[in-house]
């Protein structure tokens, strides 16, 4: 039997490759694990339990944790079996931002993980006519814990309602992040994840009974249909966060997983690590390193070194690479990155160092996914994001007249395209095109398809509102230069700036750790990154990485001027004002543009 709704996935886990360790995490201080039959168990004690407490078919749910945990996901199966639709949501985003969703969304219970989240939930459900309660998933005295709804009372009624339910009806509801203005509802079908989630089957690079680690939140669509895709396939998942994956006492060591899936940025935080370690050595060891490093400078994934070269590689692997896969628990088989654009340098050096890193491409009305790269040598190809998943088509139109030749809008097709944005029929009409009797999803995305062998990849050039215009009307697509920039260990973030200036310019926040490492061996002292980034020293570094990067780039594109900033962005903010960054990592333009106009209109001053 194939599935052909997402709850269909743990019962074929049931009948195919029941797993002794099917979900597990860190709980309470011990690693704590469940089977295939106690997750079934109780994803069905959780069912019967919602509808003893009223809700029905078409009822909505909010689901939030700061850390991924097997209770989430087992909610989230116990609801959808019984037709009730899930809304997950950031853990990070305010009360307010609560409040609108639940509203627009019209959800009447919540299961909330630790931390603020309680809090934060029940005060925005106050306002939220027909909102009924609160249920956590750690036990919390004067709180609802959300074993205690669990029942056995309804058993014919969950087997007789999800045997009703069709693929084609509404399974949940995902509000996007957004750069600009409130969120929009997403509405996912059973079928256009479970369609996502079929087609990924061919591509993941391990098999039933390998161990997967999952620590992106859950909520966004991309985790949510990874790890509903690995109960497919019968492999373990151990939930984790962010905050403990490295060291010896990390949880990469402890879990030795054989994939996951992440976000560029913890991959350059990853190779930041490894490239200060390499800094801090001495003598041979530093040139052995560097000389490593050097190496994978010519590496494509079809590289296959023969004669002198197929030695130095062997050396390599053996004294420098071996160690850093170690350093990932040393069985990993494959990552695959999205959510945001990887920098080709990064695909490069993890998978010359025996470690395969693919790009994937999709949003979340694609339910994510639309592409992604192989991990079999002649389907894979760095620059691009992959060929298209099976059953989605791809097509780049041109039609606007603002691309390059063979260059336009990246429009899709396929089962995993949404449902349409909750509420909303005026917004749906808008990101729909039809094209030669063909309904075309119009992602916002600039791209090309580049042909290697008998294979279309996906190149993504930029965003399309995005694209900045000069005073001199030349456009230029600001993610590109970005993406090269940041390849620069002394880069952690930047954003191009421009729009209707004369030339282009850069807002750049140093990497902190990179940065005191290369003033410890300079003799720059090291005071407070405030004070540091107006040093002439350190304004000189980057100038040279300007320098040295503009040539990659027409004469339009070249930065021409930068300001250093010494405040990281993030994805949420304490103090109350607007996050720089989306939850998952995107920048916000707007703001970062509305934060340091004074810095960007003295960079065009005396221009």
């Amino acid at each position: 039997m194939t599935p052909t709704r997402i709850f269909d996935f743990i019962y074929y886990q049931k009948t195919n490759h029941p797993l002794q360790k099917s979900l597990g995490y860190f709980h309470l201080n011990e690693w704590r694990y469940f089977s295939t039959d106690e997750l079934v168990q109780r994803v069905n004690k959780a069912s019967q339990g919602l509808l003893e407490l009223g809700l029905k078919p078409g009822d909505k749910i909010v689901l939030a944790a700061y850390k991924n945990r097997p209770e989430w996901m087992m909610m989230d199966f116990a609801a959808l079996q019984i037709g009730v639709i899930v809304v997950p949501v950031y853990p990070t985003i305010s009360s307010s931002e609560y409040e609108y969703i639940f509203k627009d969304a019209g959800v009447s219970y919540a299961f909330v993980g630790s931390g603020d989240l309680y809090e934060k939930v029940e005060k925005a459900s106050k306002v939220v006519d027909g909102f009924k309660s609160i249920y956590t998933f750690d036990k919390k005295e004067g709180k609802a814990y959300w074993e205690d709804m669990y029942s056995d009372n309804n058993a014919e009624e969950v087997s007789r309602i999800s045997k009703s339910i069709k693929p084609e009806e509404l399974a949940t509801i995902i509000y996007t992040s957004g750069t600009t203005g409130n969120p929009k509802g997403v509405m996912l079908s059973h079928e256009n994840i479970v369609s996502n989630i079929i087609a990924v089957k061919e591509i993941l690079p391990i098999g039933a009974g390998k161990i997967c680690m999952s620590f992106l939140p859950i909520c966004h669509i991309f985790e949510r249909t990874a790890s509903i895709s690995y109960v497919y396939n019968s492999i373990e998942i151990v939930f984790t966060g962010t905050d403990n994956l490295g060291g010896e006492n990390g949880d990469l060591a402890a879990i030795k997983p054989h994939f996951f899936t992440t976000v560029p940025r913890l991959l350059e935080k990853v190779y930041e690590k490894i490239y200060n370690k390499g800094l801090a050595l001495s003598g041979a060891k530093k040139k052995l390193f560097f000389w490593a490093l050097g190496l994978t400078d010519d590496y494509s994934y079809d590289f296959n070194p023969t004669g002198l070269n197929s030695l130095k590689w062997s050396i390599a692997d053996k004294l420098i690479f071996s160690k850093w896969r170690a350093a990932l628990g040393g069985r990993v088989e494959g990552i695959l990155t999205g959510a945001a654009p990887c920098p080709a340098k990064m695909l490069r050096i993890f998978s010359a160092a025996g470690i395969p890193v693919r790009e994937g491409y999709g949003l979340t009305e694609t339910s994510p996914g639309l592409t992604i790269g192989r991990y079999e040598a002649d389907k894979s190809m760095i620059g691009t994001v992959g060929p298209p998943l099976s059953g989605v088509e791809i097509y780049i139109d041109e039609s606007d007249g603002l691309y390059q030749e063979g260059e336009g809008e990246v429009l899709a097709a396929g089962p995993n395209i949404m449902m349409g944005y909750y509420n909303q029929p005026d917004k749906t009409a808008e990101v729909f095109k039809e094209i030669n009797g063909k309904k075309w999803f119009l992602t916002g995305d600039i791209g090309r398809l580049v042909r290697k062998g008998n294979i279309d990849f996906l190149k993504i050039t930029d965003r399309k509102k995005e694209l900045l215009k000069t005073s001199g009307g030349k456009y230029v697509a600001p993610a590109p230069i970005e993406s090269k920039f940041k390849e620069d260990f002394l880069i952690e973030q930047m954003m191009v700036v421009g729009d209707k200036k004369k030339f282009v310019s850069a807002l750049i926040v140093p990497a902190e750790d990179a940065l005191k490492e290369w003033c410890s061996c300079n003799d720059v002292k090291w005071t407070s990154m405030s004070d540091i980034i107006t040093n002439d020293n350190v304004n000189k570094l980057y100038e040279n990485i300007v320098t040295t990067k503009n040539p990659q780039f027409s004469k339009i594109e070249q930065i021409k001027k930068f300001k250093l900033l010494a405040e990281s962005w993030e994805p949420t903010k304490t103090d109350g004002t607007d996050a720089e960054l989306t939850p998952t990592l995107k920048l916000k333009r707007r703001v970062i543009r509305q934060k340091y106009h004074k810095e960007i209109d003295k960079m065009y001053e005396t221009s």
